[in-house]
C-alpha cells in the first residue's frame, strides 16, 4: 500500500496540505465526508497521528465512536475501518460481492475487531466504504 504522506509530521496536516498531497482524488476524500454525515450522521472528524512512523489519519466519528480512518497518501489515500465479530457476521451475511468478502476473510483480525484497510483511488472504491461504514454503525 502506499505510505502515509504525513510520516513524520509534529503536527497535523492543514486542509491545503491535504489538497496538495490528494490532487485529483481530493474530491472523492470530500466524498466520503460529505456523504456519510449526510447518510449516517457522521458530523465528527478529528486527526490523529499514531505514531511519527505512522503518520496522520482523520478519524471520522458519530458521536465519540471511530467509525472510519482516512489516511492521505500521494495521489491516493487508505480508508480503515474494525469491525468487531458482531460486524463481521453482518457483513459475512449481506450482499457484499465475492471480493469485499475476500478482503474481510483475509484481513487480520486485532484485540479490537477485524482491520479493513482499502485504497482508494477511484470513485468506483467509494460504495464498499459506505456499506463497511453502515455495517460498523448496525452492530
Amino acid at each position: 500500500m502506499t505510505p502515509n504522506a504525513f510520516i513524520g509530521w509534529t503536527c497535523a496536516p492543514t486542509e491545503n496540505e491535504v489538497a496538495a498531497v490528494l490532487g485529483h482524488v481530493k474530491p472523492l476524500w470530500d466524498s466520503i465526508a460529505e456523504d456519510l454525515a449526510d447518510e449516517l450522521g457522521l458530523t465528527g472528524s478529528e486527526w490523529k497521528c499514531a505514531g511519527r512512523k505512522y503518520g496522520w489519519s482523520l478519524r471520522l466519528k458519530k458521536g465519540k465512536r471511530n467509525i472510519l480512518y482516512l489516511s492521505p497518501c500521494e495521489g491516493c489515500f487508505r480508508v480503515a475501518v474494525i469491525l468487531g465479530d458482531k460486524a463481521m457476521d453482518i457483513a459475512r451475511a449481506s450482499d457484499l460481492n465475492e471480493s469485499a468478502k475476500r478482503l474481510l476473510a483475509d484481513a487480520p483480525h486485532y484485540p479490537e475487531g477485524t482491520g479493513i484497510r482499502l485504497e482508494v483511488s477511484r470513485p468506483e472504491d467509494l460504495p464498499l466504504i459506505s456499506k463497511l461504514a453502515k455495517i460498523k454503525l448496525a452492530s
